[in-house]
């Protein structure tokens, strides 16, 4: 096959490849463009997830007329002038390709004035060929409208991911960018609901508050550090506020959001001993330093970074992440003194909240919340299958005897086979996902109305993934509804999780999710379940009475997959007499 050039049209497409791979690719370019030019205004409207059209309106600098023609062509900027400007880049775009890029695979039409001209000038490119600018009034400023994003890359348009992922990739996008520039005034619409508008005032915890609730705002440790010619601010949520993932990690360096393994490590390591295995905090973090210090030209998208001195941006983050978290949240002591003293009862701020007796005939504490009678014997009648009618593959354990809690963490009982170690949060989890779903199998999962309605603020995000879900939140008892952009009232609940936080159930559906979450990948409602049923679960380091403590055994005997929770994680370690032995020598050692 003989080698030859590819022709202009299809080298374009190629190089839009790697820049614009979704549409929230094309927000992010354009949402930059916008930035640079010192728009204090943006605001930003996408109709079918950015596919059909995606339309940035901003009133910076403009684009004068003469120069129009040239902004749509390719590796033509104003950011740059000679080839050492590329190891100190001070702006957000510097390479001459996102117009020309979206321009070759899309309909693009850009208007723009500047204040020295006293009309505007309109270009239309589609399918990367441009025509004549035309005047035409406007304002000053500039707006960029994209349609048919893909059309003529039907390849690419395929693989796109579904509109609820793609509109989640823009809230995102849109979100960080809001945190990051507090001073200029944002405004997102999808289709006709207006999921994020802040004020441009500057205040950064504002805006959190917008996103995530003004209880979560409130919570957030603030981060002020300079040091050596670096400077880090932002916010970082305490110890007792976290997520599931890594997803509320934000980083930007130079105003510019990036993806740095480094520096999420650097953060990781000041909450080191604090945080539960598995737990990630909330963090918005904004740090400065010398454009020379920092190469931002080592990835197509921008998103990712190379240091001059790696340790020192590391040891920086870490420093100042865990000096504001031990000013706001001192590491507790005790005092030896204290060590052997027995523990006392739960107090009501302390208690699980839930009642522990379903299904079983021990009392407890007056201040927990009874089940009907009809509803007691749901676990315990289940005992060959599943709630969802799989024959068990587990097997069973044995009735255990109760010796005590260690850490507020583990509860030890005695087996006939020896020694169980039960881990309390994911024995709980396991007993509530199958309380639940056998309450469902029924169709009778009864509801308890609140007498105040809980309000739950969300990221825009977020709120766009529980809208999705709001019909199999229904079928487990939960009574949620719209109240605002990106608010939602819970106005019921399942009598199952009576006297819990409604909100953090509902929270629980969002922070909580994973796309490939295995091994209900393909069961929506019971990846509904055991998300909630995760989040209710009594936490570790939480002290249970001794009545509480046999409960939980004896509802976890009657669960049909005792073993593990409904993630997969074991609920307890088997230490049998045989090993016990081995271990104190008195069969001879290995």
């Amino acid at each position: 096959m003989s080698i030859r050039a590819l022709s202009p049209e299809v080298a374009s497409q190629i190089a839009a490849g790697e820049v614009i791979e979704r549409p929230a690719s094309a927000v992010k370019e354009l949402l930059e463009n916008s930035l640079d030019a010192g728009a204090k205004t943006i605001s930003i409207f996408v109709e079918e997830a950015g596919k059909k059209l995606i339309e940035i309106a901003d009133d910076g600098f403009g684009i004068p007329s003469a120069e129009l023609e040239l902004a749509v062509a390719r590796h033509a900027t104003s950011k740059l002038v000679r080839s050492d400007d590329l190891f100190s880049i001070a702006t957000l775009g510097f390479r001459g390709e996102a117009l020309a890029s979206i321009g070759s695979i899309s309909r693009m039409i850009i208007v723009s004035r500047v204040e020295s001209e006293r009309e505007g000038t309109r270009i239309i490119v589609e399918g990367g060929k441009s025509k004549k600018p035309i005047k035409v009034g406007s304002t000053v400023g500039t707006t960029v409208r994209v349609e048919n994003l893909f059309y003529n890359v039907p390849a690419r348009l395929k693989f796109l991911k579904t509109d609820m992922t793609e509109r989640r990739a823009i809230d995102t996008l849109v979100t960080r960018y809001a945190l990051a520039y507090p001073e200029k005034r944002f405004k997102l619409s999808q289709e006709k609901n207006v999921v994020l508008q802040t004020a441009g005032d500057g205040d950064r915890r504002a805006i959190l508050a917008a996103l995530y609730g003004v209880d979560v705002a409130k919570q957030m440790l603030e981060v002020i550090a300079e040091e050596d010619g670096y400077k880090l601010t932002g916010f970082i949520s305490p110890i007792s506020l976290t997520r599931s993932n890594r997803r509320d990690i934000t980083f930007f360096i130079n105003g510019r959001w990036v993806h740095d393994s480094a520096l999420s490590a650097a953060l990781l390591q000041a909450y080191h001993t604090l945080l539960m295995v598995g737990r990630y905090p909330l963090t918005a973090l904004f740090l400065e330093i010398d454009p020379h210090d920092v190469d931002v030209n080592v990835h197509p998208a921008k998103a990712e970074v190379r240091f001059r001195n790696q340790d020192k941006a590391f040891s920086f983050v870490q420093r100042s992440a865990r000096k504001a978290l031990l000013a706001y949240s001192p590491v507790p002591r005790v005092a030896p003194s204290l060590w052997g003293t027995a523990r006392t009862a739960p107090s009501a701020s302390t208690s699980v909240g839930l009642d522990w007796t379903i299904g079983h005939s021990e009392a407890v504490s007056s201040d927990q919340l009874s089940v009907d009678s009809d509803q007691s014997s749901v676990s315990s009648t289940q005992n060959a299958t599943h709630s969802n009618g799989e024959q068990t593959t587990f097997e069973r354990i044995p009735l255990l005897r109760l010796i005590g809690q260690i850490g507020a963490t583990y509860l030890v009982a005695e087996g006939p086979d020896g020694l169980y170690l039960v881990d309390q949060h994911a024995a709980h989890e396991r007993v509530l996902f199958e309380k639940l779903m056998a309450q469902r199998e029924m169709k009778k999962i009864p509801a308890q109305s609140l007498l105040t309605p809980a309000v739950v603020t969300l990221p825009p995000q977020s709120a766009q993934l529980l809208i999705s879900q709001l019909p199999a939140l229904k079928n487990f008892g939960f009574d949620v509804e719209e109240f605002g952009s990106n608010m939602f009232q819970v106005r019921a609940m399942p009598t199952l999780f009576t006297g819990s936080d409604s909100s953090t159930a509902l929270r629980a559906l969002v922070e909580d999710f994973e796309e490939d979450e295995s091994p209900l990948q393909d069961e929506v409602e019971k990846r509904i379940a055991a998300r909630v049923c995760k989040r209710m679960a009594v936490r570790s380091g939480m002290s249970l009475s001794n009545e509480e403590q046999r409960a939980l055994l004896n509802d976890l005997e009657s669960c049909d997959s005792p073993r593990t929770c409904p993630h997969g994680r074991p609920t307890m370690i088997h230490l049998s007499v045989d090993l016990l032995e081995r271990q104190f020598g008195r069969r001879g050692a290995r």
